[in-house]
């Protein structure tokens, strides 16, 4: 496996090529300055809800200077994510996220000016009939009327906002590059431990090695687990203030309002999930079955219960996924293979990368993504998903105008994680020894126990945890603790072995950041499952709805969208054919592991 020191070192044809986005940092600077004249621009609108030809320049304006605020964000956010530290990009992105703070000030006006029309004037907008092409999100704010203050008061919100910390970025840099986690020694060749390649260590064939990685790791964390606590606490705070300075309940109900979700379906998820963790402690058992271990400990967790000699180069990685992802078309396999010949993808790892994997889109340039390649199934498996993303995003650019552009994430995890079970399904038919099928099944278990036990499990602890807050308490890190630990009992069962760090966890999750996200895996796992399963099976109205689905952009509603697909998010069917579906792979996974050779 290849090694790097530092991005110096990688190869071109492994980094992401953003010059598509800006050619250099003159245009970008050229961007920056046209944002900012824009923004200057578009304060000079007020008033323009009483002439519906200035409405219309206003939203046309608007609409533009929204791609390019996203376009200048999203590559200060890439460039200071391949190497954090540097100070130039620190310092760009928070001067892109000052101006982005200055753009939202610059037209707060507008929604509480919209929303002292009548309801006679606001439906006779869209007599003009230029108009009628922004109906839709001018709907949207007037939907809002209860819950948008005056101009004064959203400015003034925006700006405390703005000279908040900002606490995800805060936890990342600790977590990422200040921490010291200390090296191992593998086979006579110390190691640095960095979040980048902390999983590749915990899959060590070494119990002993797992343990010391496990340990040094999680005790630096909980040196500063105090800091987090509070860092996560002040975050919630200040999105429950927020949420009820826009005069919502609380955070959750600003959350179900802006995704036009009802409540319901979430209550179904939980309510399917937590009565069926027996299928989950049924997977446990078979992990342990498998791996012959005595006893299953925390520091297992990240085992392979099959074990492939090989290694995925890059190249293998990028064949697999154009094979597995074939069943969806030519047209889809064209945008598929635009990634790897286009260079969207920053592959490898190497100190001071940001960890993790994600697909980071603007609304008027195709996706990027960046991943910590291993070159093992895990990566092969996130190239797809993350994939799956950028395609998705491709489609809804060619197919909806500027306004339209937007994704939630409860529709977006459709796109990605549909391609891990086509991924999954490929190995497990077309894998070349026992040990590469046994290994395409495991995949698609791994995915839902993550992206469907896991993401339910811990997207429960952020609705404890902001409840626990809107109580009058303060999230400590011995609350936080207690609660993941109880937590893990609750979905792990009897047969994995808690050490002291098991209430650790929390601490590395950057999706309590972003407000209540983690629920988007769970149902969208759910739906994936069942759309790949149909396709897989031949049926072509699933794949043309799919397509359809894919192009769906954000003038249609959340529940809508899934109505492309046939799905009511509100039957538990949904939630419990996925995990009836999580059980058969695991029966199917024994069936072909007890089968002889």
């Amino acid at each position: 496996m290849q090694k790097y020191k530092s991005r110096k070192d990688v190869p071109e044809k492994y980094k992401w090529d953003l010059t598509s986005i800006y050619k250099n940092l003159n245009e970008y600077d050229k961007d920056f300055n046209s944002l900012k004249s824009n923004i200057k621009k578009l304060s000079s609108y007020k008033g323009c809800t009483n002439d519906c030809d200035k409405l219309y320049e206003f939203l046309k304006l608007d609409t533009e200077t929204s791609a390019i605020n996203y376009k200048v964000y999203v590559y200060s956010f890439l460039i200071n994510d391949q190497e954090l530290g540097i100070s130039e990009n620190m310092d760009r992105m928070a001067k892109a996220e000052d101006l982005s703070s200055e753009y939202s000030n610059a037209v707060s006006f507008f929604a509480p000016e919209l929303l002292k029309l009548s309801k006679k004037e606001f439906a006779n907008l869209f007599m003009h009939e230029k108009l009628l092409e922004y109906k839709k999100e001018l709907e949207r704010i007037y939907e809002a009327k209860d819950y948008i203050l005056d101009e004064n008061s959203e400015i003034i919100i925006n700006k405390l906002e703005n000279s908040a910390l900002n606490y995800d970025n805060i936890s990342s840099t600790l977590l990422n590059s200040l921490h010291d986690y200390g090296e191992i020694n593998i086979d006579g060749e110390a190691e640095k431990i960095t979040l980048t390649n902390l999983r590749r260590l915990l899959k060590n064939k070494d119990k002993k090695i797992r343990k010391e990685v496990r340990e040094k790791y999680s005790k630096v964390i909980d040196q500063y687990s105090t800091i987090n606590a509070s860092l996560l606490n002040s975050y919630v705070k200040t999105n429950i203030t927020n949420s009820k300075l826009h005069n919502f309940a609380n955070a959750w109900e600003e959350k179900l309002f802006y995704n036009k979700m009802p409540n319901e379906a979430y209550e179904t998820l939980i309510s399917a999930v937590e009565s069926n963790v027996d299928k989950l402690q049924k997977f446990f058992r078979i992990f342990k079955e498998t791996l012959g271990l005595d006893t299953l400990e925390m520091c297992d967790l990240n085992l392979e219960m099959v074990k492939l000699d090989k290694e995925y180069t890059i190249e293998d990685a990028q064949k697999v996924c154009l094979e597995a992802i074939k069943v969806l078309g030519e047209d889809y396999y064209n945008r598929f293979k635009k990634i790897f010949d286009n260079r969207y993808i920053d592959y490898a790892q190497y100190p001071k990368k940001c960890s993790g994997g994600y697909c980071a889109s603007g609304i008027d340039f195709d996706s990027r993504i960046l991943m910590s390649y291993n070159y093992d199934l895990s990566s092969v498996s996130t190239i797809i998903h993350e994939g799956g993303h950028n395609v998705h995003h491709q489609y809804i650019i060619e197919n909806n105008p500027l306004q339209y552009r937007e994704t939630s994430s409860l529709i977006g995890e459709v796109a990605s994680l549909t391609n891990e079970c086509l991924l999954s399904s490929y190995l497990a038919n077309n894998g070349n020894t026992k040990e590469e099928r046994m290994k395409g099944i495991e995949n698609i278990i791994d995915v839902i126990v993550s992206n469907l036990f896991g993401a339910a499990r811990e997207g429960k602890i952020e609705q404890d945890f902001y409840n626990y807050v809107l109580d009058g308490n303060s999230i400590t890190k011995d609350y936080m603790n207690s609660l993941t630990r109880d937590s893990i009992e609750k979905y792990y069962g009897d047969t994995v072995s808690k050490d002291e760090y098991s209430g650790l966890s929390w601490i590395s999750k950057s999706h309590y950041y972003m407000g209540y996200y983690l629920y988007s895996y769970s149902f969208c796992i759910s739906i994936a499952s069942y759309v790949a399963g149909e396709i897989l099976a031949g049926n072509k109205e699933m794949l043309d709805n799919y397509i359809k689905f894919l192009k769906t952009g954000s003038e249609k509603d959340t529940v809508d969208i899934y109505k492309v697909l046939g799905i009511d998010i509100t039957d538990k069917k949904v939630y419990i054919k996925a995990i009836e579906y999580f059980d058969k792979m695991l029966d199917k996974f024994v069936e072909l592991r007890d089968e002889e050779k």
